[in-house]
């Protein structure tokens, strides 16, 4: 995105790669559909030391200029849910179309090819790569982040930052799944593959979506999201009774106090799941009129607040996105350029701008990107 336009403005512009493939976190995203942005999209979607950081780009490049983009290469596509777009047929329509707009515009594209180094140089800079040694202007670092390594990813954008002496968020793996504890693993390993609604807090993160048990821990959607939230230690509390309100064992105490509880809980779950939080969370064979208020709630807290401890993520290798990078505060938010470093820009994952699971962190990209490209 940034090279396309920075090729647009008859810039004279390279596109290093180290791959042998371009695109390829383009490819496998979305299911191999990409889902290249959400048509909900706003600043409130992104994670970021400084939240007021990524409003500029979004406003100045929004997803209805990449839709128009998408449009204009007759790219079929279709809302998922939630405002995620998806292509129809390929995530490669979306990679053919960056790559063609590209070619259109001039950019030099060159995989295949590293970076040994990098010096500041009287107006511009120095890189010794595997072509040899290239002299730029302008330099844009847009690495991404150490999620999914298996498509190249790597920590080069943030050495680079270092090596400027640009301050650093720190990383951790984020829209990655939760591993059990011990004590969890024993309990609910045995619901792997089995998927239900919840509402799911932690810190200031609320998100309502499925999550998934796995043999290793949580996933799914809802899991996803708050991981980007949860830092390691941090309680997750979750509802997984969230359509059902609050109260509803007192209340059914007060109209049928002669039934048990596992009456009212049995219709919302599949049978395997029931049977274990009978065995676990419902140790109790009195009818309703015969169990004090305060422990009906905390039954009905176990379900509408079941608190869980996460013993870490599966890390950077499943992890989405990386949260953290470049401190934004050493980066103009309308030109992605240092501040300390003229002509050296950073854009996309490499800096500490954070979507939430479902086309945000593509948007990120396209926006900053062309911001970048606007002045590189």
């Amino acid at each position: 995105m940034c090279s396309m336009e920075s090729g647009k403005r008859g810039r004279s512009t390279y596109l290093l790669d180290h791959s042998d493939r371009i695109g390829r976190k383009i490819i496998i995203s979305g299911g191999g559909r990409c889902n290249f942005t959400n048509q909900d999209a706003t600043p409130a979607n992104y994670l970021s030391q400084n939240p007021h950081f990524c409003k500029s780009a979004l406003k100045r490049y929004t997803q209805w200029d990449f839709i128009d983009l998408v449009e204009k290469h007759q790219i079929k596509w279709h809302e998922k849910k939630l405002g995620q777009l998806f292509c129809d047929r390929s995530a490669k329509d979306i990679l053919s179309m960056l790559l063609k707009e590209c070619d259109e515009a001039g950019v030099e594209l060159k995989n295949s090819t590293k970076v040994y180094s990098i010096q500041k140089k009287a107006g511009g800079f120095e890189l010794e790569t595997s072509l040899g040694a290239v002299f730029c202007e302008s330099l844009v670092i847009a690495t991404g982040g150490l999620s999914v390594p298996g498509t190249g990813a790597s920590g080069y954008g943030y050495k680079v930052a270092e090596q400027f002496d640009l301050s650093m968020v720190p990383t951790r793996a984020a829209l990655v799944p939760f591993l059990w504890n011990e004590k969890d693993k024993a309990v609910y390993e045995q619901l792997s593959g089995i998927a239900l609604p919840c509402s799911v807090s932690c810190n200031d993160g609320f998100f309502e979506e499925d999550f998934l048990f796995t043999h290793k821990g949580l996933s799914g959607p809802a899991i996803l999201q708050i991981s980007s939230f949860w830092e390691e230690g941090d309680l997750v509390k979750m509802d997984i009774l969230p359509h059902i309100p609050g109260g509803f064992l007192k209340e059914a105490k007060a109209e049928s106090p002669g039934k048990k509880i596992e009456q009212f809980i049995q219709p919302h779950f599949p049978k395997r799941v029931f049977e274990v939080f009978k065995k676990y969370w419902l140790n109790e064979q009195r009818p309703l009129g015969q169990i004090p208020d305060t422990e009906i709630q905390k039954i009905e807290d176990q379900f509408k607040a079941w608190e869980v401890t996460p013993d870490g993520t599966e890390g950077y290798r499943t992890a989405e996105v990386t949260v953290g990078g470049v401190d934004t505060d050493e980066l103009s938010s309308k030109t992605m350029e240092s501040k300390k470093i003229p002509g050296l820009f950073f854009i996309g994952e490499v800096v500490d701008v954070t979507g939430w699971l479902g086309g945000y962190n593509f948007q990120w990209a396209w926006s900053s990107g062309w911001c970048a490209g606007q002045f590189c």
